[in-house]
C-alpha cells in the first residue's frame, strides 16, 4: 500500500476549504461572533474556522494568528467609530464635544454595530493580548486622527481624555448596565456630557 504524501503547510486544498468568494468575510464574521461568546481567551482558530465551514489552514492564510485574527475582527466592527474624526472637523469648535458624543452615542445605540464593541470591549478587559490590539487600534486610528484636528501643543492628552470620558459611560451604560444610566435618554447623556467632552478638547 503506497503511503500518502506528507501534507505542506501554508494554503490548504481547496477542495476541503471551502473557500470562494466572500470567504474572508466569512471567517471575519465568525471571529466576531466567536470572540463574542466566548471572550478571546476561549475563542480558537479552530473554532472559527469551523463556524465559517472552512479548514483551519485558510484561516492561518488569510490573517495568521489568532491575536492577529482578532486584530482584523476589531478593524472591522470599528470601522463606523473611525469616521469619529471627520465628525470632530465638520463644523465650528464651539459644538466639538457635542458632535464627538453624539458621533459615538450614535455608534453605541445601533444594534448592528454595539453587538461586535462589545465584544471588542469584553475580550480586551479580560486578555492582555486582546487589550494591546484594542489600544494600538484606538491610538492610531482614532485619537491621533482627532488630536491632529485640536490646534494645542496637549492634544493627545485631551484626545485621550475626551475619549476616557466617552469609553467610561459606555463601559457604565452597554456593558455593566449600571441604573439609572443604562436606560437613561440618550439626549440627556448628551446634554450632560457634551460640555465635559468640550472642555477637555478645546477648553483652557
Amino acid at each position: 500500500m503506497t503511503a500518502a504524501a506528507p501534507r505542506r503547510r501554508g494554503r490548504p486544498p481547496r477542495a476541503g476549504a471551502a473557500e470562494g468568494p466572500g470567504t474572508r468575510e466569512r471567517i471575519l464574521a465568525a471571529a466576531r461572533e466567536e470572540f463574542s461568546e466566548r471572550g478571546y481567551e476561549k475563542a480558537s482558530v479552530r473554532g472559527i474556522a469551523k463556524a465559517a465551514g472552512v479548514d483551519p489552514a485558510l484561516v492561518h492564510h488569510y490573517f495568521g494568528t489568532k491575536e492577529q485574527v482578532f486584530e482584523a475582527s476589531v478593524a472591522a466592527a470599528f470601522a463606523p467609530a473611525l469616521e469619529a474624526p471627520a465628525a470632530v472637523a465638520d463644523g465650528p469648535v464651539e459644538g466639538i464635544g457635542e458632535r464627538l458624543a453624539r458621533f459615538l452615542f450614535g455608534v453605541w445605540e445601533n444594534p448592528a454595530t454595539r453587538t461586535p464593541l462589545l465584544a471588542i470591549v469584553r475580550s480586551a478587559v479580560s486578555n492582555e493580548a486582546a487589550a494591546a490590539v484594542f489600544r494600538r487600534l484606538i491610538a492610531a486610528q482614532l485619537l491621533r486622527r482627532i488630536a491632529v484636528q485640536l490646534d494645542h501643543p496637549d492634544a493627545e492628552l485631551r484626545a485621550e481624555l475626551a475619549a476616557a470620558q466617552l469609553v467610561g459611560i459606555a463601559m457604565l451604560r452597554y456593558v455593566i448596565k449600571v441604573e439609572p444610566l443604562a436606560s437613561a435618554d440618550q439626549e440627556q447623556i448628551i446634554r450632560r456630557v457634551a460640555p465635559v467632552v468640550q472642555h477637555h478638547l478645546v477648553g483652557e
